[in-house]
């Protein structure tokens, strides 16, 4: 069997991102169907409609890296009970225009991590009604957690095995979705 090509977008810029470790994380813990590779979001302009017709080389390269992918993993914080900037910026450029959708058809999971004792549950349903809204093909289920210090090792390994374990049926629900509709 061929591996799939996965885009993972982090929904942060911060460079110690806890989303960022938690996908890490989630990698690892995908099935060796999934080729997972990170695309990057924070240096893409706001988005602008004035720019369509000539747009940053950044928006290219953007566009084009989730394009070439079959599927779509998301880790996100939450921000104000939605998705952070950064990453409805990085939806809007991949939407414009709509004959051009790159999210249309894209099989999708997503993720995150916060603090608080909900993780990213709100912020989560409002990115997946967007995905949705945009054609995109959404995983089952939910994986949003409170993180801790200790979640995950300075080798991105998951430490606690309840949680390991629920992450992982979560990657391989995530692959056995793209593997059937492949």
């Amino acid at each position: 069997m061929s591996t799939l090509d996965i885009a993972v977008v982090v929904g942060s810029n911060r460079r110690e991102s806890i989303n960022r470790k938690l996908a890490q994380a989630l990698v690892k813990l995908a099935p060796p169907e999934l080729a997972c590779r990170f695309v990057q979001i924070d240096d893409l302009p706001m988005y602008n409609g004035d720019m369509e017709p000539n747009r940053p080389d950044v928006v290219n390269r953007f566009t084009s890296e989730i394009a070439r992918a079959y599927g779509i993993l998301i880790v996100m914080p939450e921000h104000n009970r939605s998705l952070p900037a950064v990453l409805k910026n990085a939806i809007d450029w991949g939407s414009k225009p709509m004959e051009s959708n790159v999210w249309r058809n894209k099989v999708a999971a997503t993720a995150g991590t916060s603090p608080g004792a909900i993780g990213t549950a709100p912020g989560q349903l409002h990115l997946r009604q967007i995905l949705g809204v945009l054609g995109a093909i959404l995983v089952g289920g939910e994986a949003y957690l409170q993180f801790k210090p200790d979640l995950i090792d300075a080798q991105d390994n998951v430490t606690n095995e309840g949680t390991r374990k629920f992450l992982k049926d979560y990657m391989d629900r995530f692959a056995a979705l793209a593997v059937k509709l492949n």
